[in-house]
């Protein structure tokens, strides 16, 4: 079965491509050119076992917003398309994931049904130091936001404990990556099943 996806968007903020993988080995080549939000994707891929290659020219003399919000469009759509027509696959991921003193628990549901609630108590305002790469850190839930909505998925994300934005930031992306790898994963007692009482999703 090829759970692949190769997508594109041009616009005139952005320029967006990506390749997914979804049974691959955890290869991730990343360049936004904002080197945080590179650290941040590359835990989906490695922690999720994706093999994900994302590059983006955005507009960063404006801010990092396009760039960012475009990325979760263009990885959101590759993921609905990768996972298709989700026959067999166990849909319902979550993971608890800690880094230090942070704590994140990430729920994944490939239902569907487009929605995120975003539970994250940041103690900062801004990531980055160069000017070109700050980033809001209001922007990590709207990226979060936007790939569930464009992945058509159910994500719940709830920070349950932490001090350090870096820390917490971390330990999301890493359990978004852990619930999505356990979600899109194919169950042998699910062969030519849909996960649904409704017999499609």
């Amino acid at each position: 079965m090829d759970r692949q996806s190769n997508q594109e968007r041009k616009t005139k903020e952005s320029t967006i491509n990506i390749l997914l993988n979804l049974d691959g080995s955890g290869i991730a080549k990343i360049d936004t050119g904002i080197g945080f939000f590179d650290h941040m994707l590359s835990h989906i891929a490695v922690h999720g076992i994706f093999d994900i290659e994302v590059k983006a020219n955005g507009d960063l003399h404006v801010d990092t917003h396009h760039t960012i919000e475009d990325v979760g469009i263009v990885l959101g759509n590759a993921f609905k398309e990768a996972i298709g027509d989700k026959v067999g696959i166990r849909r319902i991921g979550y993971s608890y994931v800690p880094m230090d003193e942070a704590l994140a628990l990430v729920v994944v549901d490939f239902s569907n049904r487009p929605y995120s609630l975003i539970d994250i108590p940041w103690t900062g305002k801004y990531f980055g130091k160069n000017q070109d790469e700050l980033i809001p850190l209001t922007l990590i839930e709207h990226f979060l936001q936007t790939f569930a909505i464009n992945a058509s998925i159910t994500l719940h994300v709830k920070v349950l404990s932490g001090k350090d934005d870096h820390h917490i930031a971390e330990s999301v992306f890493k359990a978004l990556g852990c619930s999505l790898d356990k979600a899109s994963r194919l169950d042998s007692k699910r062969k030519g099943i849909v996960p649904s009482t409704k017999g499609v999703l």
